[in-house]
């Protein structure tokens, strides 16, 4: 089935010039300007995957992309013309699983749309083994159902937050380096000063109600990376 992807901006050009290069790798496209739209057409169409302006008319695309984590777990890039690290790290605490900041090569885009959708697809495939559950300290992990349960409640993780607690609970005891951790989960090579998986770790920990100062899943270890025990 072809992915269907959906890019909401403001600036036709850009939408536009987004969709030619998407529908000639063979995507399709549904595009609209604003946040409101963009909840319409998720409620009336299938979509595999957004990419989100950040500057909107009407809601930013920060709350569009929470609006979208409450309901879908499919992959979601941000698109904007600010440089800061801090609209990074919002971006990527509120559930976006990339970020690229405009002006961009259509071609990064492309190749970025299409790792997400593999890694999206690689973690999500329908046959999965019996041992795709992971059970024990009140922590539930099911690869089925693509859910984490702790003390029974939803913790209603985005993709990327549950393939990094999925892939620290399948390696209980061992330290999984902050390297390890992003080329495995985000299939991309790690470089020097990516802060990126220490955001999603804290924001896996808010989720899981965890201290930072001594948490009882996800434990840092300095220097080396994450374990659970």
């Amino acid at each position: 089935m072809t992915p269907n992807i959906l890019v909401v901006d403001d600036e036709p050009e850009i939408a536009d010039l987004v969709e030619v290069y998407l529908v000639n790798e063979g995507f399709q496209v549904v595009k609209c300007g604003n946040g409101t739209d963009a909840l319409e057409i998720l409620r009336q169409t299938s979509v595999d995957m957004a990419l989100l302006d950040v500057m909107l008319p009407d809601i930013s695309g920060f709350t569009l992309c929470g609006e979208i984590r409450k309901q879908y777990h499919f992959p979601v890039i941000m698109l904007t013309a600010k440089t800061g690290d801090m609209d990074k790290i919002t971006g990527l605490t509120i559930g976006a699983d990339d970020y690229i900041t405009k002006p961009f090569n259509p071609l990064e885009l492309v190749a970025r749309v299409k790792a997400q959708l593999r890694r999206f697809t690689r973690y999500n495939e329908s046959e999965k083994s019996p041992g795709d559950v992971i059970d024990f300290n009140g922590l539930v992990i099911s690869r089925a159902t693509h859910e984490a349960r702790l003390y029974d409640q939803e913790l209603g993780l985005t993709p990327l937050e549950f393939d990094i607690l999925w892939l620290l609970a399948s390696n209980r005891g061992q330290v999984i380096s902050a390297e390890r951790l992003f080329e495995t989960v985000w299939g991309e090579k790690y470089l020097d000063r990516n802060n990126t998986v220490m955001v999603h770790i804290r924001r896996l920990r808010e989720k899981m109600g965890e201290p930072s100062r001594n948490p009882k899943f996800i434990k840092t270890v300095w220097g080396v990376g994450y374990k659970i025990d």
